[in-house]
């Protein structure tokens, strides 16, 4: 059975990717994330009626934004990755539900037992997983709610996607906000509704756009209170002869962290993609070996670095390159 992702704007003639994604992931990865989208839903529902008793957990909130971001286009292509977090899924689900049913003892209600998602059992195998991913999968949906309300299914989805990247990069660099992941766990557990109104549906569809600027405006806290308020930066778009580092992805942390390890060591660092506006943060453009940028967006890694082994499989990617080029400038 072949899969199914229309996530993205490259997707294959417009409509889909069906043998292998236009990003490079391939059945097994896109099986194995449509279950841990399935697995962090049923997180969701414990999660939702919890908050709505007064009770909230650090990991469980942080697991789920980082189990959506996981799944985004380019981010995580490492099968044995996604099998360990459908693990962990499972572990974090079984905490969740503790959180509830110890709230709504101590609130003197009975607790609910729950079905769908947060029931679910990872299986104990590869096979087992792909089938249970297969069942999870957007084509099931559809075949489920009708192309109408499994669009928007979709559409809330893929937001929650978005903003869980945000939410993920805010909470390394210790910004958090209860409220905020109670909103995504409920827009996350409506999904898990066994005949959803579409008026309900595109409803909180509206409503992930809301959540989305205040994860965008929690993420501009952390990376302003972390490494100051950007400003106007010249950045240099050709190489300098030598040994280097590029790094793409979001992640500052990890810029940061790599920047301060090679400091003194005449190693360049370069930026890629959307790591573009690294630059213009101070306390990372006083590094003097952030030497500039290279490459544009990720569809075109292929082209521009034909002459490398371009890899996906972790949330930042790093290669590990000698840069040869002809001129120092």
């Amino acid at each position: 059975m072949s899969m199914f992702c229309y996530q993205c704007e490259q997707t294959a003639k417009g409509t889909g990717c069906t043998i292998r994604g236009v990003c490079s992931k391939d059945e097994t990865t896109a099986t194995l994330q449509d279950l841990l989208l399935y697995a962090a839903e049923g997180i969701a529902q414990y999660a939702d009626r919890a908050a709505g008793l007064g009770a909230s957990d650090r990991e469980i909130n942080a697991f789920v934004a980082e189990a959506l971001f996981a799944t985004i286009t380019n981010v995580d292509f490492d099968p044995d990755r996604l099998r360990a977090l459908l693990t962990r899924a499972a572990q974090v689900r079984d905490k969740a539900r503790k959180l509830y049913e110890d709230a709504a003892t101590k609130a003197g209600v009975e607790p609910k037992p729950l079905t769908g998602p947060a029931a679910w059992q990872p299986a104990p195998d590869l096979p087992g997983l792909l089938e249970q991913g297969r069942e999870a999968s957007i084509p099931k949906r559809h075949e489920k709610f009708g192309d109408d309300r499994a669009a928007l299914m979709d559409l809330i989805l893929f937001g929650l996607k978005g903003v869980a990247a945000y939410t993920d990069h805010a909470h390394i660099l210790g910004q958090d906000d209860d409220s905020h992941y109670a909103e995504l766990h409920r827009l996350l557990a409506l999904l898990t509704d066994e005949d959803p109104a579409q008026d309900a549906l595109l409803k909180a569809a509206l409503e992930v756009g809301k959540l989305n600027l205040r994860a965008m405006e929690l993420l501009d806290a952390a990376n302003t209170g972390t490494y100051g308020h950007p400003v106007p930066t010249p950045v240099r778009v050709t190489a300098v002869k030598g040994k280097a580092i590029l790094v793409s992805g979001h992640d500052l942390k990890d810029l940061e962290m790599l920047l301060e390890q090679t400091a003194g060591k005449s190693i360049n660092v370069y930026t890629h993609g959307e790591m573009l506006p690294a630059h213009g943060y101070p306390e990372l453009k006083k590094h003097k070996h952030l030497a500039g940028n290279y490459g544009s967006a990720w569809q075109n890694q292929h082209k521009e670095f034909g002459f490398w082994k371009v890899s996906s499989t972790t949330n930042i990617l790093l290669q590990f390159v000698q840069l040869t080029f002809l001129s120092g400038k």
